[in-house]
């Protein structure tokens, strides 16, 4: 095991207590958060909730949310999601269904959930509904953690 491999990147902070300080220093340094008026909502181990409300400027040809601008919000979930561990989490693949179009106005709300995770590897399920509770689309991302680098230096 390399010398990476002993960093202790809790810190000897509780789980949650980690995920909020990830949360922190991973907004702190993300423009697409901001650009994009991404708010994280709620964070936990393995475990984000984050909230876009729908642009004119994110709309298609047809008037409704581009599927980009969903994947996005999905991925961002992910990302903190994968990431509240605070070993650095990288996606290694992601599939994402669409079930209803986002309108304009909208709150989209993305909630991802850790499901599984052993050694580098994890998988992660991500829904997103709009501000009645309808399903808007579904994700499933897989992620691969690079051992021993932290999100954030603590």
């Amino acid at each position: 095991m390399t010398e990476a491999g002993f960093r202790d990147l809790a810190n000897g902070l509780e789980p949650q207590m980690l995920a909020e300080r990830v949360r922190d220093g991973m907004s702190e340094k993300d423009p697409t958060l901001k650009g994009y008026g991404i708010g994280v909502e709620a964070i936990g181990p393995g475990y984000a909730k984050m909230t876009m409300t729908v642009r004119k400027d994110m709309l298609n040809g047809f008037g409704i949310c581009h599927g980009g601008f969903i994947t996005l919000l999905a991925d961002a979930a992910f990302a903190y999601s994968c990431n509240s561990h605070n070993e650095m989490t990288v996606a290694s693949g992601i599939s994402l269904d669409f079930m209803a179009p986002g309108r304009p106005g909208d709150v989209l709300i993305a909630e991802a959930k850790e499901l599984f995770v052993a050694g580098r590897t994890g998988v992660y399920d991500v829904t997103v509904v709009n501000q009645k509770g309808e399903l808007l689309a579904m994700m499933r991302g897989k992620s691969y953690r690079l051992k021993g680098r932290a999100v954030v230096d603590l």
